[in-house]
């Protein structure tokens, strides 16, 4: 799929004139779909997922100019986020180094305390286990399951190739299978 003539006007106005309308339409295109990606990373922590989104097109916006038509801008975008999202992870796990806590079961008790969490069991355990995943394993599993990207495009966002890709979302769905019946 290419870039739509819609987004190329729309970035090629951002570009030349900095209009903030045209960064609006983008936004509007794309911040469900980047906001949902760190409610995944973030175990559904609504306030850090928006702030992450927040830190995403703060980057679209300041680097838009270096995007160069050679891909689609979702990928781009996504790039962008996955980035993000590393970021994230790395710094709750360096937090966690110096405290008695894992970031997992940070994230476990902010999804267990969360009031407007109304998933059943099924639900809770499916994000749990989801949290419990390596980084890279839970942005695969993410961007794979439940945003249904096919492997080239993550290998574009992610920069490893689709073999390895196809094995960490099979290793990541059977721990996360594993999780759940567990459970059950």
């Amino acid at each position: 799929m290419k870039n739509t003539i819609e987004e190329i006007a729309w970035i090629s106005r951002i570009v030349l004139f900095n209009d903030e309308r045209a960064f609006g339409k983008l936004l509007d295109r794309y911040h469900p779909l980047v906001r949902r990606l760190m409610l995944a990373q973030t175990g559904g922590d609504e306030d850090l997922s928006d702030d992450l989104t927040q830190e995403v097109f703060i980057k679209v916006w300041l680097n838009i100019r270096s995007f160069s038509m050679k891909s689609r801008f979702s990928t781009w975008i996504y790039r962008i986020a996955t980035n993000e999202a590393f970021n994230f992870l790395r710094k709750q796990k360096l937090r966690t180094i110096f405290s008695l806590n894992s970031s997992d079961s940070i994230l476990v008790r902010k999804l267990e305390q969360d009031a407007y969490f109304n998933g059943d069991k099924l639900q809770t355990e499916l994000q749990k286990a989801i949290i419990r995943l390596p980084e890279k394993q839970r942005i695969v599993f993410n961007l794979r399951y439940f945003e249904e990207m096919k492997y080239e495009d993550i290998s574009e966002i992610t920069g490893t190739s689709v073999g390895a890709l196809k094995a960490s979302y099979h290793h990541a769905y059977n721990k996360v299978k594993e999780e759940i019946q567990k459970s059950f």
